[in-house]
């Protein structure tokens, strides 16, 4: 399943699907984004959404252009997931969260270093495609188009893939992907390999990441 193609929105919507990439393609780190507190094995405690309650659905997508990783991570302690929809690629595996649009918008805050309890102006992102709400990490919106009748949403870099350092992934974070990923059921474990080792850019080994998984 893919994004179907728009040209725009004009009302604000009641739902929106969260694209999620990186790590929260995880249930349960997802889970400590709306719920707060910390997630297992993660080293920074999240205040949680205002409405704690899990997605209504959870669907996986695949999207154009391409994952990649940059800058360091205190949490994993290696290169961050973001996505450059322009890039040439294979296309981007996530899983899409069905939340309300203060959920999302509470999961953009705490991904920006912000506080969460306001809503996100979606306006500009959902006429235009992209938003830049900031320089940080993950201040840019992007609306790559509609799943059943609710637009895609989600969030990286204001820079493209080309235009900065490409930095290694730390295994946890790699294996953390790995299993929400294949947790959806939509790609079996050597395409998940396959696919992280080619957006990691030659730091990491097919073999290397599938021993990452265990048996």
């Amino acid at each position: 399943m893919g994004p179907r193609e728009s040209g725009g929105r004009d009302r604000r919507p009641g739902f929106v699907w969260y694209a999620a990439y990186g790590s929260n393609t995880h249930l349960v780190r997802l889970n400590s984004y709306l719920a707060g507190g910390v997630p297992p094995g993660g080293g920074r405690e999240y205040p949680g959404c205002r409405d704690a309650r899990p997605p209504l659905r959870s669907v996986p997508l695949e999207l154009p252009g391409r994952m990649y990783f940059a800058t360091r991570s205190p949490v994993w302690s290696g290169g961050r997931a973001f996505y450059d929809a322009e890039a040439p690629g294979g296309g981007v595996r996530a899983l899409a969260h069905l939340v309300t649009v203060g959920q999302f918008s509470d999961i953009a805050a705490q991904e920006m270093y912000r506080q969460p309890g306001t809503d996100l102006d979606l306006a500009e992102v959902l006429r235009h495609g992209r938003a830049r709400l900031g320089d940080g990490r993950y201040e840019t919106l992007l609306y790559p188009g509609d799943v059943d009748g609710h637009p895609v949403l989600t969030f990286t870099a204001p820079w493209d893939a080309a235009g900065t350092e490409h930095v290694r992934p730390s295994g946890a974070y790699l294996r953390h992907i790995a299993e929400g990923l294949a947790a959806s059921g939509a790609w079996d474990l050597p395409g998940i390999v396959a696919y992280l080792a080619e957006c990691a850019d030659g730091e990491w080994e097919a073999r290397e990441i599938a021993a990452l998984l265990g048996p």
